[in-house]
């Protein structure tokens, strides 16, 4: 459809012109910015933004745009003559470029990483260049020098070549590694340090289409950092990483972040009892890539973890049963969308997922049945995870059992689970192990048996939790 007599004057500017016709278009529809912010995800601020032209539409979200206020494809042509790049075209606001760590930025060089990989992907990180095809990496003596080059030279300078983009990847698999093998402040600081200069050759030239590979780097490393500072306790600061995330994430066109990130955000919010947003930032997460069977069972499990918060048992339940029905349907796309995409990984996120769905329901209800669902799901899970992959995980899983078999009435069970592993257990676990331990603690300490044994259980928990 094209513009109409009544329509208003087109701005010189293109994005200013896709703003105006975004305005036009949701009065027609007569939905308020909120109203609009709340159908595709974003607060109103964001939508008045685009219709000011100083913030730019992504493709995928004019799409999205366009289908709910029938435009009749008129906002996806102007998004792609705004993305044209016709002279006098505006960067966007600097706000969509600053750092999203709050403080100042650290004085000293980061801590070394871990071991380097040798080829990408390594630990879920995909060469910004060359995706899940896979790729060689600069020897180890060079990624540091590589590195420090970049972090030291001026923002203005041209886009990095190929090197220097696998060496900065190479580095943040290697600390996510280090974190998930030992944990330490330290790795969140060394992500932050890099983000930082990609931020800045960010804000340097945004609308240079070489630079691209630089924003969904900068989303993979805004991804990680929540994910670190998540880890640590820190969910504020988490959730403006996975914020920054999702918006270079469209910018570069990479749904895997995009979907890595919204999920994030539903568990915080979830972590926050905020029923609400944890099923708003779900639903979204199958829009990132809508043809996918993958994203559509992550978008069903974390629907249903929302559902089962708030006691809506049939509701999550009926996620549940979707979300394997995607599984059904896994093809070979997946896995050419990142290698970890198997029909064994998706599983286990699946069960893993009904597990906690399942007994948060459980916990809400009193209803040992839906207890002992959780506690197939959950046993399920821990035979996919292998034996020697990521330990906190592992404890994680094990102490979702054990807080299943407490749901289902069954406390001597649980407690024969636990002995062992509190034994070897630590202080200082991950920010979602110690929620799981809380939720448990809480459990055991209301239990109506009330032996001393329960009391003790219960305590050592706490310990752990901090």
């Amino acid at each position: 459809m094209h513009p109409t007599s009544a329509d208003p004057p087109v701005p010189a500017d293109p994005w200013q012109a896709f703003g105006s016709r975004l305005r036009h278009w949701r009065r027609r529809a007569g939905l308020t910015q909120t109203r609009l912010g709340t159908a595709v995800g974003y607060d109103h601020t964001a939508i008045s933004k685009l219709e000011h032209g100083t913030r730019r539409a992504t493709p995928h979200l004019a799409q999205r745009l366009d289908r709910l206020l029938a435009a009749d494809g008129d906002l996806l042509a102007a998004c792609r003559t705004a993305e044209e790049g016709a002279p006098g075209d505006p960067p966007p606001p600097a706000g969509g470029f600053r750092p999203p760590l709050p403080g100042a930025p650290s004085t000293g060089p980061p801590p070394p990483p871990g071991r380097l990989p040798v080829r990408l992907p390594d630990y879920g990180v995909l060469c910004p260049l060359h995706g899940a095809a896979g790729c060689a990496l600069p020897p180890p003596a060079e990624v540091g020098a590589l590195h420090a080059a970049f972090c030291d030279g001026p923002a203005t300078a041209r886009p990095p070549d190929a090197d220097t983009v696998h060496a900065l990847t190479a580095l943040l698999a290697a600390h996510l590694r280090a974190a998930e093998e030992h944990p330490d402040p330290r790795a969140a600081a060394a992500v932050e340090h890099t983000l930082r200069a990609l931020v800045r050759r960010l804000a340097a030239g945004p609308g240079d289409p070489a630079r691209r590979p630089l924003a969904r780097l900068a989303a993979e490393y805004a991804h990680a950092a929540g994910g670190l500072r998540l880890q640590h306790g820190r969910s504020a600061t988490a959730m403006a990483c996975f914020d920054r995330a999702l918006s270079w994430s469209e910018l570069a066109g990479d749904p895997i972040t995009q979907v890595a990130a919204l999920g994030d955000m539903s568990t915080l919010a979830r972590l926050e009892g905020d029923a609400a947003s944890a099923l708003g930032y779900a639903r979204e997460i199958s829009r990132a890539a809508p043809d996918r069977h993958w994203t559509g069972a992550l978008a069903q499990v974390y629907q249903a973890r929302a559902y089962a918060l708030a006691g809506e048992v049939r509701e999550t339940v009926r996620h549940l049963s979707r979300a394997r029905l995607h599984l059904d349907h896994l093809d070979g796309r997946e896995e050419a969308d990142a290698p970890w995409l198997s029909v064994t990984s998706m599983r286990l996120r699946v069960e893993s997922g009904a597990a906690a769905a399942l007994r948060d329901a459980a916990a809400v209800t009193g209803d040992p049945r839906l207890a002992l669902r959780a506690l197939d799901a959950a046993h399920t899970a821990l035979r996919l995870l292998g034996p020697q992959q990521l330990p906190a995980t592992r404890l994680l899983f094990t102490l979702r059992i054990a807080d299943c078999l407490l749901c289902a009435d069954e406390p001597q069970a649980a407690l024969a689970l636990l002995g062992p592993t509190l034994e070897s257990a630590t202080a200082g676990v991950p920010a979602l192990v110690g929620h799981e331990l809380r939720g448990l603690r809480e459990r055991l300490a209301t239990h109506p048996g009330r032996r001393p044994e329960l009391a003790a259980t219960a305590r050592r928990l706490a310990e752990l939790a901090g």
